[in-house]
C-alpha cells in the first residue's frame, strides 16, 4: 500500500492526532513533543460512533484496541473539527509478537477506504519498523518522554489515593489538572527534567496531596491490571476507574513507565535465555539502571507521606519466579501477574483483569495464571473481563459489582472480628487494673 509522507516542511502547520491511552501520561508526553515545534492533538472523542467506524474499517478478528484506536481516528476526521489537508495522524507500534505493529497498515486501509488516503500516517516505534517518516525520535527526546511518563505515574498514583478519601470531592481532580498544566507549560520550556528540577517537583507534588483534607474509612481496595491499553483507556474499558469511585472503592493501577521496562528488560531476558543482541542488552541494562534511579528518587519521596508507594522495577520482576518464567513475554507476557502480586502485597488483593478481545497472549496469560497466583495467595479476589463490541457495559459491571460483593462482605466480617478483638483487649486490660488495685 502506498505510504503517504509526513515531511519535515509538514511540521510547521499540521495537527498530529494521537489516540488517548493514557490520559495523565500522554497529556504530558504532549508537552514534552510541543517543546520541539510539533503541534499535538489527543483524541477525546468517545460513544457509539467510534466503535461503529472501528467495525466498519477493521476486519472482526482483529484485537479490541485495533478497533477503538482506527475507530477513534477515523471518526475524529470526520467530525469536521480538523483540516483535512493539515492534519497526520501517530500511531505506536511496539514490535514483538503483538498486533499492535499491524495497526499502522490497518489504519491506512481504513483511511483509503474512507476517502482520506491522502492524510499521512507517522508510526512512533523504537525497533526500525517504519522509516522516513518525518519524526526524528532522538535521545533528548526519549529522556523527556520518560521523564514525563514517570511524572504521570506518580501523579496517577496520588490522585487515586487521594480522591478515595478526601473530604472535599473533586479536589484531587483540580490539583490533578493544576500539575498537569504546570508540568506540560514547564516542559515546553525545556524546566523540570534536571534532577535538582524532578526531585523538587516530585516533593512539591507528593505534599500538595499530602494536605488534601482525607477522611480514612474502610473501603475495598481495587487493582486494575490486564492489557496496556484496555487497563489505561477508559474508551477502551467503558470507564472502569469512574465506575469504581462511584462504588466508593479504592483505585490503585500500576504505572505505564512498568511496560516500557518490561519492553526494555524483554532484550535482556533474550540475550540471558538464548544469547541474542549482546550489545543492545548492555544498552538496555544502561537504561534499565538510569530509569531506576529517578524511580528509587520518586520512592523515597514517597515514603515519606501518608502514600503507599511503588515498587521498584527489579522488585517488581523478582515478584514472578514462582508463578510464571521470564520466557513469557508476548503481550504483557510475565508483566500481568507481577503486578497482580504486587497489589495483592500492598492490600489490593482485589484484581480486575482487563482483556480485550483478540488479545490471544492476554487471555493466555492473564486466565492461566490466576489459580497459580490464588493457590499462592488464598485471599486473592480476581476476575477477568472482557471487552468487545458485543459485550455490554451492563454484563461486564454486573461482574464486577459480583466481585465487590464479595469483598465488601470480606471487609464486613475483618471488621467484626477486630472489633471483637478488640472488646477482648479491653476485657484483658480492665481485669488487669482491678487485679492491680486489689
Amino acid at each position: 500500500m502506498e505510504r503517504i509522507e509526513f515531511t519535515k516542511e509538514m511540521k510547521k502547520d499540521y495537527t498530529i492526532l494521537i489516540p488517548d491511552m493514557a490520559p495523565i501520561q500522554f497529556t504530558l508526553i504532549k508537552g514534552v513533543l510541543e517543546k520541539y515545534g510539533y503541534k499535538i492533538k489527543i483524541l477525546k472523542n468517545q460513544g457509539p460512533s467510534v466503535v461503529d467506524e472501528g467495525l466498519k474499517n477493521v476486519h472482526n478478528d482483529t484485537c479490541y484496541p485495533a478497533l477503538l484506536v482506527i475507530g477513534q481516528m477515523i471518526d475524529a476526521l470526520k467530525s469536521g473539527n480538523y483540516d483535512l489537508n493539515k492534519v497526520a495522524l501517530m500511531i505506536t507500534q511496539t514490535g514483538g509478537g503483538c498486533r499492535a505493529s499491524n495497526y499502522i497498515h490497518l489504519l491506512r486501509k481504513a483511511l483509503k477506504k474512507s476517502g482520506l488516503g491522502h492524510i499521512p500516517v507517522l508510526s512512533l516505534n523504537f525497533s526500525g519498523l517504519e522509516k522516513g517518516n518525518g519524526i526524528k525520535i532522538t535521545l533528548p527526546i526519549l529522556k523527556k518522554a520518560a521523564i514525563a511518563i514517570l511524572y504521570g505515574d506518580l501523579l496517577m498514583l496520588l490522585n487515586n489515593q487521594s480522591k478515595a478519601y478526601e473530604v472535599n470531592k473533586g479536589e484531587s481532580n483540580e490539583l490533578l489538572n493544576y500539575w498537569l498544566d504546570k508540568l506540560a507549560g514547564e516542559f515546553r520550556i525545556n524546566r523540570g527534567f534536571k534532577n535538582g528540577e524532578m526531585e523538587a517537583n516530585f516533593n512539591e507534588i507528593v505534599k500538595s496531596f499530602d494536605t488534601i483534607p482525607k477522611e480514612y474509612t474502610q473501603k475495598v481496595k481495587v487493582g486494575i491490571v490486564g492489557e496496556i491499553y484496555v487497563k489505561f483507556s477508559g474508551l477502551g474499558n467503558n470507564n472502569l476507574e469512574e465506575f469504581l469511585d462511584n462504588e466508593d472503592c479504592e483505585v490503585m493501577v500500576p504505572g505505564l513507565m512498568g511496560f516500557i521496562m518490561y519492553c526494555v528488560e524483554n532484550g535482556i531476558i533474550d540475550y540471558k535465555l538464548y544469547g541474542n543482541g549482546y550489545l543492545k542488552s548492555k544498552v538496555f541494562d544502561f537504561v534499565i539502571d538510569y530509569v531506576g534511579r529517578m524511580e528509587n528518587m520518586i520512592i523515597n519521596i514517597v515514603k515519606k507521606s501518608n502514600f503507599i508507594p511503588p515498587s521498584p522495577f527489579k522488585h517488581l520482576k523478582s515478584l514472578v519466579k514462582d508463578v510464571v518464567g521470564l520466557g513469557c513475554k508476548m503481550g504483557e507476557g510475565w508483566l500481568l501477574p507481577a503486578e497482580m502480586v504486587e497489589l495483592i502485597q500492598q492490600g489490593y488483593d482485589n484484581i480486575i483483569c482487563t482483556q480485550p478481545f483478540g488479545c490471544l497472549p492476554n487471555h493466555i496469560v492473564g486466565k492461566g495464571v490466576i489459580s497459580n497466583i490464588k493457590s499462592i495467595y488464598p485471599n486473592a479476589n480476581i476476575v477477568p473481563i472482557d471487552y468487545d463490541p458485543s459485550a455490554t457495559k451492563v454484563n461486564q459491571e454486573n461482574r464486577i459489582k459480583l466481585m465487590l460483593s464479595v469483598a465488601k462482605e470480606k471487609l464486613q466480617s475483618e471488621g467484626e472480628v477486630k472489633e471483637t478483638i478488640a472488646v477482648e483487649d479491653l476485657a484483658v486490660d480492665k481485669n488487669l487494673c482491678l487485679a492491680h488495685i486489689k
